[in-house]
């Protein structure tokens, strides 16, 4: 400002310039009162990005995540869809299969909390607890073992099917595997789109892509083309039709990555087989966020701290 051009306002100018003033310097005392973080969630932008509005339902083995601003509105997942020995790799999938079954136990009025209890052929009894979040959905798993024989129950599969979220499903497009190129895993800390680095074509069943993790052993995953690179973590995860979006899962401890043939793509989690009496407990969370890749490991390391 020019001061030697500066005059003094009339008494009614300094009257709106005093109260403007006040009301600024009332804004920015409780600007700075209330957390960044509060503010910044009361925002229709961070709002929108964090409520989804999910709810689950369970029915013939179908887990269904709804959503009325989920990509697709629904994501399906065959739930469970198999339990599985060791020695996986090369032998036939008939071999490889444990039976169960599974019921519903408990759900809630809200559709937000559901029980079931899976009851494997050789007596172990998995229990699942399934709590719908605003942007994510949580899996809390207990593996008991009350028989006194010791269980092969080595590892299991949650098939999430993908198609109507990448807008790639068999309503847009017959080519089944149009959603692969839409699909990730993460290498050295960064997202890979399929096919990644490495990418096998050989194996008993194909095709499809298989990452094992580093702790387990290589003869103990799906009988698809395996993958030379280890899995880095446990997420695996695909990116929204309209590229704003992306789902992620994570189950630890993980078994393997998998990409499928039916528009699936598997965290499968690992037992790790059960001795007589033995419990052992397995987490889970499946992501809808913004695609913000960086922001997904966050979460993905905040909810499972003890992944390696």
């Amino acid at each position: 400002m020019d001061m030697a051009r500066h005059t003094s306002p009339p008494s009614a100018s300094r009257g709106v310039i005093a109260a403007t003033l006040f009301t600024l310097s009332v804004t920015a005392a409780i600007a700075a009162v209330v957390p960044q973080d509060a503010r910044a969630a009361d925002s229709p932008e961070k709002s929108a990005a964090a409520d989804f509005g999910m709810t689950i339902t369970w029915d013939k083995n179908i887990l269904t995540i709804h959503g009325e601003r989920i990509p697709g509105k629904d994501i399906p997942i065959l739930y469970l869809e198999a339990y599985c020995r060791p020695g996986s790799t090369t032998a036939e999938w008939g071999d490889t299969v444990i039976g169960h079954t599974t019921q519903l136990v408990e759900a809630s009025d809200d559709h937000k909390r559901i029980v079931l209890r899976c009851t494997l052929k050789d007596g172990v009894i998995v229990d699942h607890v399934i709590t719908a979040h605003d942007d994510n959905v949580d899996f809390a798993l207990t593996a008991h073992n009350p028989t006194d024989v010791a269980s092969q129950a080595h590892w299991a599969q949650p098939c999430i099917r993908v198609g109507a979220f990448t807008g790639t499903g068999a309503d847009k497009t017959d080519d089944k595997y149009a959603y692969v190129p839409k699909s990730f895993i993460f290498h050295d800390g960064k997202p890979a789109l399929m096919p990644t680095k490495g990418w096998a074509t050989e194996a008993r069943y194909v095709p499809g892509q298989v990452w094992c993790p580093r702790d387990v052993p290589r003869t103990d995953v799906n009988p698809r083309p395996l993958n030379p690179n280890p899995a880095e973590n446990a997420l695996i995860g695909c990116v929204s039709a309209d590229d704003q979006w992306i789902m992620a899962a994570a189950f630890e401890p993980c078994q393997e990555l998998f990409q499928g043939v039916i528009r699936c793509l598997h965290s499968d989690f690992r037992i790790g087989g059960l001795k007589p009496g033995e419990t052992k407990h397995i987490h889970g969370k499946l992501y809808v966020l913004p695609k913000d890749f960086d922001a997904l490991l966050a979460r993905y390391r905040k909810d499972f701290p003890d992944a390696k």
